[in-house]
C-alpha cells in the first residue's frame, strides 16, 4: 500500500461548506500484468474559495509516488509500480472548503469592460497558445456560430460570454457520455448533443475564437439538491471553462448548467486541452491481455451530514486507462 497525506487543521474554520470527495478507481485484469507508470490528478486546486483541507491517496498494489506540479500548476502524482498485479485500485479522498458565492460580482478592469478589448503585453504572453483556436476551422463554421452572439461592436463583455455559455446548453442536448475521448466544437454541434466535456471544449474554442484567454477545467461538481445537469446524487466528476478577463481574473463559466462563478465547482486541474487533464492515465503490458474492467466510485458530499467513509457507491467514467 502506498500513501501521501496532507491534512490542516481548522476544518471547520471561517463560513466554509465543508465537502468530502470520494475518488476510488480500479482496474482488474484476467491476469497479472505489469504496470507501466500512471499519472494521476486528484488532488484539488486551492483558491480563495477553495481550501483544501485534507487529502490521502492510497495505492495497490504498492508503488513509489513522487509529487511535482505542471506548467499549469497542477498537482501531479506520479505512480511506479513495483511487482506485477491482476489489480490496481487508486482511492483518493479530500475535504475541501468551499466560500465560493452564488451571485458572484467580478471586478472587471475599465479597459475591459467592453468588448472588444486588448490585453497587456505581459498578459498576451502568458496566455499563449490559451488565447488561440486549437480545432481546425476551415469554412468558418464555428467563427460564424460565434459571431451571432455578439449584439454588436463594442458590447459588454461579461454579458457576451454569458450569452455563449447559454448559448451552447441552448443548442447542445446533454448526453452522458461512457465512453473514452472528447468530440470536437463541429462535432458536438454536427450532433447537436455532448457530455460535459463537450460543452466545456466547445465554449472553450468559442471564447479563443472571439480572442479570449480560456481553458479547461476538470475536477468535481458539487450537488446537494441534485438538480444540476452531469451529476449523480449529491455530485460527480464534471468539467468546465474558465475565461481570462483583467481585473477580475479567471472567470469560471460551467456552459452545461449555466452557471457562472465557482459556487458548487471543485477544480482539480486546469489545461489548454482536455486531454492534458484526464483524472487517471497510465499503460500496462502483458501478453494476450483482455482489456481491463474499469470501475470508477465518486462520491461528493456534505461533510456534516456524510456517511462513514466507506459507504461509496456513485459510479462515474474516470477517463481512458490505455494498454
Amino acid at each position: 500500500m502506498a500513501e501521501g497525506t496532507d491534512r490542516r487543521e481548522g476544518a471547520a474554520a471561517g463560513s466554509d461548506q465543508g465537502v468530502r470527495i470520494t475518488h476510488i478507481t480500479s482496474y482488474r485484469y484476467d491476469r497479472a500484468v505489469t504496470l507501466g507508470p500512471h499519472r494521476l490528478m486528484l488532488r484539488p486546486r486551492e483558491s480563495r474559495e477553495h481550501r483544501l483541507l485534507a487529502f490521502d491517496l492510497d495505492i495497490s498494489p504498492a508503488a513509489r509516488i513522487d509529487w511535482s506540479h505542471d506548467v499549469a500548476g497542477n498537482a501531479i502524482a506520479s505512480a511506479l509500480f513495483e511487482s506485477p498485479s491482476d489489480m490496481l485500485t487508486i482511492h483518493a479522498q479530500a475535504v475541501v472548503g468551499l466560500s465560493a458565492p452564488a451571485w458572484p460580482v467580478f471586478p472587471i478592469a475599465a479597459s475591459a469592460i467592453r468588448y472588444p478589448f486588448f490585453y497587456s503585453a505581459d498578459d498576451w504572453i502568458d496566455l499563449g497558445a490559451l488565447a488561440l483556436p486549437q480545432y481546425a476551422d476551415a469554412t468558418g463554421r464555428l467563427s460564424d456560430w460565434v459571431e451571432s452572439f455578439v449584439m454588436s461592436r463594442p458590447t459588454d463583455t461579461l454579458s457576451l460570454l454569458k450569452d455563449l455559455s447559454n448559448g451552447v446548453a441552448a443548442q447542445v442536448a446533454y448526453e452522458s457520455r461512457e465512453t473514452e475521448g472528447t468530440q470536437g466544437p463541429l462535432e458536438t454541434l454536427d450532433r447537436g448533443w455532448g457530455s460535459c466535456r463537450d460543452f466545456a471544449v466547445l465554449f472553450t474554442e468559442a471564447a479563443r475564437t472571439l480572442g479570449f484567454g480560456a481553458r479547461l477545467v476538470s475536477g468535481y461538481l458539487y450537488n446537494p439538491a441534485g438538480d444540476q445537469l452531469g451529476s449523480t446524487a449529491a455530485g460527480s466528476t464534471h468539467a468546465w471553462a474558465e475565461v481570462f478577463v483583467p481585473g477580475a481574473g479567471w472567470i469560471p463559466f460551467d456552459p452545461t448548467n449555466r452557471a457562472v462563478g465557482s459556487a458548487n465547482l471543485i477544480p482539480v486541474a486546469v489545461a489548454r486541452n482536455i486531454q492534458q487533464i484526464l483524472p487517471v492515465a497510465g499503460s500496462f503490458t502483458g501478453a494476450d491481455v483482455e482489456r481491463p474492467v474499469m470501475d470508477v466510485v465518486v462520491k461528493v458530499e456534505d461533510l456534516q451530514t456524510a456517511a462513514p467513509a466507506g459507504d461509496v457507491t456513485t459510479i462515474q467514467d474516470a477517463g481512458p486507462h490505455l494498454p
